[in-house]
């Protein structure tokens, strides 16, 4: 078995063909990392949540690493790390661009609002919704596989 560092290209196959990764955030000197289904377009990596502590860590420090995993055959394997930046999408005047673009991705696949426990209403449009949406601008993407 050898392993080798992937391309950038190879490293966006992989973010395109899933769905679930880990993202990683940290406050006050302590870490925090938590699944998370995420949908990749143009530079952003587009999720939703809940309130919560992940998204209280990232308001407070919106540096974030995410990695999503690939396992294959004979102990194979693809991992792919991103470095970036958190980017609140509120529901309010200035973002509604981003916010219907990042409900237009996700909503294209089944369940893509768990595990926030309660599913949006169609479409995002209350000022008081608790739903969030949010985007990570890459910064940086590296990936390694094992062949």
């Amino acid at each position: 078995m050898q392993i080798r560092t992937m391309s950038r290209l190879e490293c966006t196959k992989v973010l395109d063909e899933h769905r679930l990764c880990r993202i990683a955030c940290a406050r006050d000197d302590r870490p925090y990392v938590v699944p998370l289904y995420f949908v990749r377009d143009d530079g952003y990596l587009y999720a939703f949540s809940m309130p919560g502590q992940k998204i209280d860590f990232m308001r407070a420090n919106p540096l974030v690493s995410v990695v999503v995993e690939e396992h294959g055959p004979n102990r194979q394997w693809k991992s792919v790390v991103v470095e970036g930046r958190y980017e609140e999408l509120p529901d309010r005047i200035g973002f509604k661009q981003q916010r219907e673009r990042a409900w237009s991705l996700l909503s294209h696949y089944p369940d893509w609002w768990e595990p926030g426990a309660l599913k949006p209403v169609l479409p995002p449009v209350s000022d008081h919704s608790p739903h969030i949406f949010f985007r990570i601008l890459v910064d940086q993407v590296s990936g390694r596989a094992a062949e």
